[in-house]
């Protein structure tokens, strides 16, 4: 029987800084550190690098180069199973101190078929995991936390956790079984297509972004939109100075907002509930089915073109729905407020 070594020729890394020139298998045999410039310098194609469960720690006051440097373009690279630590805090969003700047990153051209899984970063100063999100590549099973740029980059990102990102926590093509976090302007998850089984949080962002699909997400913003998407399936989304959700199309989805809608939906909404204070529970551009939506004294429960099989309440008795149309629509009681539409149908 072959042993391990025979199947997969690997070479020890002890020490630091160290650059990979040949391609094949790296693993680390000890924990590295640094007082200055990036720890593992990758240098051409085709290298896996195994941290082999050990660290990654730079001492360098302020936090500079990074722990893991991949050179311009290249491709067919895999990094897994180990730690990048800095004393990089966040004070009042001015993130500093000691460590890298970045845990995994390329200067200009980013690198194709990359995989980084099984990594923890915390501490640095810009990006946590940055690998580019144009070339086929993923990361998976990995957290960064407490980075003052962008937590987790790259094409596909799949079951990740980055946490107090002073801008977009978790960036992809399509993001699956994820949370972020981010405590600036960046959002908490950003999906250029798909988002699934996300949860976002932002201080001034959106709680989570999809630019196609965002299903069974939960988005919370301070400012931006809870849930922001062009097709919204089963998700939840709060904010206080925006819309819960907003959405194309909302299906199944619940919205809660201070001051903007509860849930927008800029064609349909279906089977949603929205609750806000000031404006509107549920907003659909041109009709509402099966929507519930509820508003405090100086808004509308729901609001829309045409309304199907829809349930309005104004806490102050006021317009509970809206609709130039409503058809089977209909308020709880009479103190829940009332029903302004053109034409009814189907209902008193």
């Amino acid at each position: 029987m072959k042993t391990l070594q025979q199947v997969e020729p690997r070479a020890p890394i002890s020490s630091a800084p160290f650059t990979i020139s040949q391609p094949g298998s790296y693993y680390l045999t000890t924990n590295l550190t640094v007082s200055s410039g990036s720890a593992i310098i990758i240098a051409t194609n085709g290298v896996t690098l195994d941290l082999n469960g050990y660290t990654i720690r730079s001492t360098a006051n302020p936090a500079n180069a990074a722990a893991i440097w991949i050179e311009n373009g290249l491709r067919n690279l895999a990094i897994l199973n180990g730690n990048i630590e800095g004393g990089v805090t966040n004070n009042a969003g001015t993130y500093s101190g000691p460590g890298f700047g970045y845990g995994v990153i390329y200067p200009q051209v980013a690198p194709r078929n990359v995989r980084v899984s099984g990594l923890n970063v915390s501490g640095c100063s810009q990006d946590g995991i940055n690998v580019g999100n144009g070339d086929s590549t993923v990361v998976e099973s990995s957290s960064v936390r407490t980075v003052g740029r962008y937590g987790i980059v790259a094409t596909v990102v799949k079951n990740c956790t980055a946490l107090e990102c002073a801008d977009t926590a978790i960036a992809g093509t399509t993001v699956s079984d994820c949370r972020g976090e981010s405590t600036g302007s960046g959002h908490g998850v950003f999906a250029a297509t798909t988002a699934q089984n996300c949860s976002g949080n932002s201080a001034s962002g959106h709680g989570v972004y999809s630019g196609s699909t965002a299903q069974n997400c939960y988005g919370f913003s301070n400012s931006g939109r809870g849930v922001y998407a062009y097709t919204a399936l089963n998700c939840y989304g709060n904010s206080t100075g925006n819309n819960g959700v907003d959405a194309m199309i909302a299906q199944n989805c619940y919205g809660i907002s201070s001051t903007g809608d509860g849930v927008y939906a800029y064609h349909t909404a279906q089977n949603c509930y929205g609750y806000s204070n000031t404006s509107r529970g549920v907003t659909a551009g041109d009709i509402a089915i099966g929507c519930f939506g509820k508003c405090g004294q100086f808004g509308t429960g729901v609001s829309t073109v045409i309304a199907a099989f829809c349930s309005g309440w104004n806490t102050s008795g006021g317009t509970a729905i809206n609709a130039a149309v409503a058809n089977s629509c209909y308020v709880i009681l009479p103190a829940y407020g009332t029903i302004t539409a053109d034409h009814k149908y189907n209902m008193p």
